[in-house]
């Protein structure tokens, strides 16, 4: 009697999923190229609409989550994900932090203003991370990803252990280049000492400031940086705004904008009093002048 062979093992699944974002991140994971043909030959890809109309239904090992919840639906559709998914990460700025979008979680609800007919808007008044619907199990940053670091983050999940994936900020990687620093040598506001490392220092090896696409560090101290940059000349709503960008939703990014617009009202009230004063004394001066024979 002939042996029946062996049943082959059952390849992990995989899933990438989308809410509110541009797909950039998807995009990355698409731009692999190489790297990803070699991932989908150890991988089942049950569902990824960036580059494929077929989806399957869960379970999946693996879940890759794009975007930040922002209507009703992202919502319920993420608990069902969550559900699903054995492992899920979120990729990118807007999942992690709720994104640029998440701009409006600072001001008034811009929808009548932006729509003429705000009524068939139906989103929630704040974007949000997905960590504020469901457990994450990883949360990598970037907008977008990192290319090596999304592929650690897959192949590390899918092998069972943790990723590498440093915390440092982006200072060191522009250490380790050897490039001359903005901040320092130039006076050029940064974002680089209080944001986490992962785009190889792109923008200060161009002469420019970090933009803080990847969030805040660990354990970042905003308020020294935000302190060098009021010594260097930048006001209450500049450095409000220069937190308020890409992960402005990022609780010390967040706080650090917040603190920047107390100061700036601190500033503007100081500027109201001297200027309150400096009229008063000026009408003392013209009533003396006035009693003069």
């Amino acid at each position: 009697m002939t042996p029946t062979p062996p049943t082959p093992p059952t390849p992990p699944t995989l899933a990438v999923w989308k809410f509110s974002s541009c797909d950039g991140c998807q995009l990355t994971l698409l731009n692999c190229e190489d790297e990803l043909l070699a991932i989908a030959g150890s991988v089942h890809i049950a569902s990824f609409a960036e580059a494929s109309s077929h989806v399957e239904p869960g379970p999946y090992d693996l879940s890759l989550v794009e975007g930040s919840i922002t209507t009703s639906e992202d919502a319920e559709r993420i608990r069902a994900v969550r559900a699903a998914s054995r492992c899920l990460v979120t990729i990118g700025a807007c999942a992690t932090a709720g994104g640029i979008q998440a701009l409006r979680n600072f001001t008034d609800d811009p929808t009548p203003v932006v729509y003429a007919r705000p009524e068939y808007i139906k989103s929630l008044r704040t974007s949000t991370p997905v960590a504020d619907h469901v457990p994450v199990d990883f949360e990598l940053r970037g907008c977008p990803v990192d290319k090596r670091q999304l592929l650690e983050v897959i192949q590390a999940l899918l092998a069972g252990r943790r990723p590498n994936v440093r915390g440092h900020s982006v200072c060191v990687e522009c250490k380790r280049a050897g490039r001359t620093c903005v901040l320092v040598a130039h006076g050029t506001p940064c974002l680089g000492p209080v944001t986490q490392a992962g785009c190889g220092a792109l923008c200060p090896a161009v002469g420019r400031g970090c933009y803080g696409c990847f969030g805040p560090m660990e354990s970042p101290n905003t308020a020294a940086l935000s302190a060098r940059w009021r010594e260097l000349g930048a006001d209450g709503p500049a450095r409000a705004r220069a937190f308020r960008g890409f992960t402005a939703a990022a609780e010390p990014f967040r706080a650090a904008a917040e603190q920047a617009d107390r100061e700036a009202d601190q500033e503007e009230a100081a500027q109201e009093a001297a200027q309150e004063a400096a009229q008063e004394q000026a009408a003392r001066e013209a009533a003396r002048e006035a009693r003069r024979p």
